[in-house]
């Protein structure tokens, strides 16, 4: 049986870079589960699976289709409770849902401002179009205003994870001694930028940094598969 996992990409169908699509990549290595990643454009995911989803991740898994990150872990667990949990419990699902409210609302707006037109910049002509039209009709701004703007969140990002530092500084991960679901969730966003503008936000030494580089090894090092921007 071979797995599918429909991935958001740029021109260059090597790079995914979508934050959602690198939870669920990180959740497949997490469960040590074998898939095919199937690259598609914006504007191609209209037309994945007959129209099974308007977003990516989507998830073929033999008969089964499943799409959205939360959707694709929690079902993952389900299908597959003899490997390693994602979740470590009802308590573990319960925190996951509110790291990713707070991830959602707190890093992606800041990280849509600051890397824009580097996400322009990596999508062929047709998704490029796509994208300005989508972008600027939803945040009511061009994505040079907008990018100008995101400016001002680079010098103000490291202090939106401080709830981050502060806990590990007594533990390793979000889920403990080990990763679970929640730091994915992390994780993705703070992907999302790396391998889109590349910005450094964090110093070398700061603890969020030294947790994201081990996120980056984890599961044999999937997370470096993708070359920062």
């Amino acid at each position: 049986m071979t797995r599918l996992l429909y991935a958001l990409s740029g021109a260059d169908k090597t790079r995914q870079f979508s934050p959602h699509v690198w939870k669920t990549v990180m959740a497949l290595a997490h469960k040590g589960l074998d898939y095919e990643t199937v690259p598609v454009g914006f504007t191609e995911i209209p037309a994945i699976e007959g129209g099974g989803t308007a977003t990516v991740p989507l998830l073929r898994d033999g008969d089964r289709l499943v799409h959205d990150s939360f959707a694709i872990a929690l079902y993952l667990d389900e299908a597959y409770p003899d490997r390693p949990s994602l979740f470590g419990g009802e308590g573990g699902k319960a925190m996951a849902r509110f790291i990713e409210n707070w991830s959602q609302s707190t890093l992606h707006m800041a990280i849509t401002r600051i890397a824009i037109l580097d996400i322009h910049n990596l999508l062929g002509p047709t998704d490029q179009a796509y994208f300005r039209r989508s972008r600027e009709e939803r945040l009511g701004a061009s994505l040079e205003d907008i990018a100008a703007a995101g400016k001002a969140e680079i010098e103000g990002f490291a202090k939106k994870l401080q709830p981050l530092r502060n806990m590990l500084k007594i533990q390793p991960f979000i889920g403990g001694e080990s990763p679970l679901f929640p730091d994915y969730i992390v994780f993705g966003a703070l992907q999302w930028l790396r391998t889109t503008a590349g910005t450094t936000v964090l110093e070398e030494d700061d603890p969020v940094a030294g947790w994201f580089r081990r996120c980056l090894d984890l599961h044999g090092g999937v997370g470096q598969r993708v070359t920062a921007a």
